[in-house]
């Protein structure tokens, strides 16, 4: 790794309007939102100041090189090839699942999702006036897997219109396989269920694991599919928004494309597309190391809490930066842990019910300086212990 000081270095967020860091309380930590605590490619960072030179910022449209980056990007790492009109800017991940449901569903619809899974969905549907049916992964032996009778079952309601699959999935970090996959996109055809692939964990995988898009593994599944991506997750960038949404079939994108301007998520900032470009042009390697520096995060923190906590299990995952760890040894319920830990430690970590987990369960987000985390896995240590005592 030839960046290994680029993140071990901590910097200092306070100051800086941070929703990780200024919800925080004086000698707390922060491992909760998904943000990570390490700067984004210096390309990104010169992108963004070469553009704040110029000194004028006014209405600004998508340049060429944003699509291109977005193109070769998918095309070089995943083997997927994406026409240029399939794609389109939007400022984010959520307020475009958002838009989507209000444009392709109907009030009083089932939007299918497999929880325990990213806890933006369930607002995003009940706040549009849709149901949220739960299809519960299946918990095993420390690993997640999917139901698929029940699965369909939810699929076949007619009801039914929506299914967002979160790929990588989150929290649980599950890479779903090409067979999967293509098992969904049949059953979602089937059913006339039309499929939202948010795919914005793509990029952080296990080295020497990659994901498989979701459009990419059939004609079915591409024609039946909208997929939410972004590089705001891989380079630490929410702060930008920025995203793109990507539809192949043309009747589908119209729509798509209407309910994004009508809603007036589909106009660039200054710096949003310009950013993201670079992101995707330059900051391959950068990105490499993160991954590998991630992975070693992992393994580190997996050996601490198998030696030194181990009432708890961390989730067998291949993806994003979030580990998922099962507490019912000690917690049913997860709200009560998370007040505990924060309330004895000052560690502040995501209680696992706001994903509609069951029973006591935690999400740790382990980007950061490998110190930090040393620091985060102490605080955990001493707040298991007196939680046992109370």
């Amino acid at each position: 790794m030839k960046n290994r000081k680029f993140f071990d270095e901590i910097t200092d967020r306070t100051g800086t309007h941070s929703i990780k860091w200024d919800r925080v309380k004086e000698g707390g930590l922060a491992m909760w939102i998904a943000d990570m605590d390490f700067r984004t490619p210096q390309a990104v960072t010169d992108s963004i100041i070469k553009r704040a030179e110029n000194g004028i910022f006014g209405y600004t449209d998508i340049p060429d090189e944003w699509y291109c980056a977005y193109q070769k990007w998918w095309k070089d790492r995943y083997n997927f090839s994406i026409n240029k009109e399939w794609l389109i800017f939007t400022t984010g991940v959520i307020p475009a699942i958002s838009s989507i449901i209000r444009k392709m569903t109907t009030p009083a619809e089932n939007v299918v999702v497999m929880t325990p899974v990213y806890n933006m969905f369930f607002d995003s549907i009940l706040d549009n006036g849709r149901n949220v049916l739960e299809s519960r992964l299946v918990y095993n032996d420390g690993k997640y897997s999917i139901d698929f009778a029940d699965l369909e079952e939810k699929l076949a309601n007619p009801q039914t219109s929506m299914m967002i699959l979160c790929n990588p999935h989150n929290p649980t970090g599950n890479i779903w396989d090409r067979d999967i996959l293509d098992k969904i996109g049949k059953l979602c055809k089937k059913y006339h269920v039309l499929v939202v692939s948010d795919e914005i964990h793509c990029d952080i995988t296990k080295p020497g694991i990659s994901y498989i898009p979701f459009a990419s593994v059939s004609d079915v599944c591409r024609d039946n599919c909208i997929t939410c991506v972004a590089p705001t997750k891989t380079f630490n960038i929410a702060g930008i928004q920025t995203a793109a949404v990507i539809v192949a079939d043309e009747n589908i994108r119209h729509r798509v494309i209407t309910g994004l301007e009508t809603d007036h998520l589909a106009e660039t900032n200054v710096f949003a597309a310009d950013a993201a470009a670079a992101a995707y042009s330059e900051g391959g390697e950068w990105l490499d190391d993160l991954r590998e520096y991630l992975w070693e995060n992992r393994q580190f923190a997996e050996k601490f809490i198998k030696e030194r906590i181990p009432q708890i299990k961390p989730v067998e995952s291949d993806a994003t930066y979030l580990m998922w760890l099962d507490c019912t040894d000690i917690a049913s319920d997860s709200d009560e842990l998370k007040d505990f830990i924060c309330e004895r430690s000052g560690l502040y970590v995501s209680s696992g019910s706001a994903y509609r987990s069951n029973g006591g369960f935690l999400r740790f987000n382990i980007a950061c300086p490998q110190k930090m985390l040393e620091d985060g896995l102490k605080r955990l240590e001493k707040s298991v212990k007196e939680w046992k005592c109370s």
